[in-house]
């Protein structure tokens, strides 16, 4: 069949552009690799009774306009904000962050009165760039390859973005986009816990050193989010992160998408510079006047698309994109709450004070040995771990009284030393994350009922995500805005003619806020005219 848009993969930017397109009349086609829908969306149910979000596993970048363009409160979509933001435990020490400003930073002036003022000073200062940056993340970069002439719209409306913004913001901004997140905390506040707590907004799907230069930028980046309109609060989609994307498939066949799943797409069909359709494992074709790749950049180039298509220089930049996020993501189902050493003398309910984050990074340096570890071992002594509890606000994800619990861990190598397989290693590593949390809630192994464990090569074969890398590549500053995935493709348009790139390898890069692909819908429908 013949279709004006073609999308490879139907994970929840594919979902968005799809959404897009459609809404303008155009004839959209999805296919996906998998027999689910979703890419890292998904809810799964791991043990009888339990379900969870089996990879991304919070809401907070999933853009407002996003969810409003696609009417998703209508077709389901129901985010729960959390009251807690996150509780960072060490042994019997414990520093709580709760949503409101004025109480976290009561919270941080008991470890130091001087980093509560700072607090206070730099939560404004993100929040202000957050608000005058954010137009930039639903804008479309210039491409350095192209005339600036072609791009006026482009670099005029970036140029305004940034001329707005105060001076001073600017030179935040600038620090924030070149300094580690180390380098960047030290210069701010004195409490270890305090900085290990704010460093992992660095390290998240990170693999790098927190002294490596721009890695404070990845905390800038997940302070975008917003859960139901408020900024920086974080939530949980009713139903987990599949309810995200099952919302977005039914307004998208709504609009009269087509998705299709357990179709591959093996190879891209050319008629000299331009792409004219997909050609799936199966030997079927689809024609299309456009296609749009929700893949990986790596997947897009150098298996669909040969490297023989591609000129030398973007073929060496494609090939030395750098991919690794050094995650391990599991799923527990516990048979009680976990009983923190840390807690047990806390006033707060228990239900509170975990229904946000519960974090095990007591500072940079616990955060920079977890790294060097796994550069030198294949994965960290004592992992650096972010756990949520879904269950405390969403009772569908477990039976009465029992509950599910996300952990997400950093780091850990795709490659391992020695030639060790994963597929021996998974479960060692499952080990070492469980006994660490248990140093810090004694009896949490006794309460495990069931396991689900993705490794960081389960990530890449399940998802088609090279290394591992749940960002679909480095956020670091040569990886950023003009240079996404790499200089030559940043506005979304590929180096051949009729073909888009509109996964998380685009600006503004990873998690789950719909923008890369609903901006490379935007551009789409602008050269439509183009396609004939």
């Amino acid at each position: 069949m013949s279709y004006d848009v073609a999308i490879i993969g139907a994970g929840h930017n594919g979902l968005t552009a799809a959404g897009y397109l459609a809404a303008k009349g155009l004839k959209v086609v999805m296919l996906e690799r998998r027999d689910v829908i979703g890419g890292a969306a998904v809810t799964t149910e791991f043990s009888p009774g339990f379900r969870n979000s089996e990879f991304s596993y919070v809401v907070s970048l999933l853009d407002q306009l996003v969810i409003k363009d696609l009417d998703l409160k209508r077709f389901g979509l129901e985010v729960i904000t959390r009251e807690g933001s996150s509780i960072t435990v060490d042994g019997e020490q414990a520093l709580w962050m709760p949503n409101d400003t004025k109480e976290a930073i009561r919270e941080i002036a008991k470890f130091s009165t001087h980093d509560a003022k700072q607090y206070e000073r730099l939560d404004d200062i993100l929040d202000a760039i957050t608000e005058s940056v954010r137009s930039l993340m639903r804008s479309t970069p210039y491409n350095l390859s192209q005339s600036m002439v072609s791009q006026l719209g482009d670099l005029w409306k970036s140029g305004r973005i940034l001329s707005k913004l105060p001076l001073d913001l600017r030179t935040h901004l600038t620090e924030l986009m070149t300094k580690s997140v180390a380098d960047y905390l030290n210069g701010w506040f004195e409490s270890d816990i305090l900085k290990g707590t704010m460093a992992y907004s660095g390290s998240v799907g990170n693999f790098a050193s927190p002294y490596h230069p721009s890695t404070a930028y990845v905390l800038l980046h997940h302070h975008f989010g917003q859960a139901n309109g408020k900024n920086g609060a974080w939530g949980h989609a009713r139903g987990g992160m599949g309810a995200i994307t099952k919302a977005m498939a039914a307004s998208a066949r709504d609009r009269g998408v087509e998705i299709k799943t357990n179709s591959e797409v093996s190879e891209a069909i050319l008629e000299g510079d331009r792409i004219t359709g997909l050609r799936l494992s199966n030997g079927d074709e689809i024609k299309a006047k456009a296609v749009l790749a929700n893949c990986h950049p790596q997947i897009l180039f150098g298996r669909i698309i040969n490297h023989d298509a591609l000129t030398p220089d973007f073929s060496r930049r494609i090939k030395g994109y750098r991919s690794e996020s050094g995650s391990f993501r599991m799923n527990v189902a516990l048979k009680e709450l976990p009983q923190f050493t840390a807690l047990k003398n806390s006033k707060t309910p228990p239900e509170l004070m975990l229904n946000g984050s519960v974090n095990i990074m007591s500072s940079v340096g616990y955060i920079e040995k977890a790294w060097r570890d796994a550069m030198d071992f294949g994965w960290a002594r004592e992992p650096v771990i972010e756990m949520c509890i879904p269950s405390l606000l969403d009772d569908s994800l477990a039976p009465k009284g029992q509950h599910v619990m996300s952990l997400f861990c950093q780091h850990f190598r795709r490659e391992l030393p020695d030639g060790r397989s994963w597929d021996d290693a998974r479960d060692k590593a499952a080990d070492t994350v469980i006994a660490t949390v248990e140093k810090h809630a004694p009896g949490f192994a006794k309460s495990i009922i069931a396991k689900q464990i993705n490794s960081p090569l389960d990530i890449e074969r399940k998802l088609n995500m090279i290394g591992g890398d749940i960002f679909h590549g480095a956020l670091h500053a040569d990886q950023l805005y003009s240079m996404r995935p790499v200089v030559g493709a940043a506005n979304y348009r590929m180096p051949i003619k009729g073909l888009y790139l509109g996964g998380s390898g685009a600006h503004p890069g990873g998690g789950v806020s719909g923008l890369p692909g609903r901006n490379a819908a935007r551009e789409m429908l602008k050269d439509r005219r183009k396609w004939a």
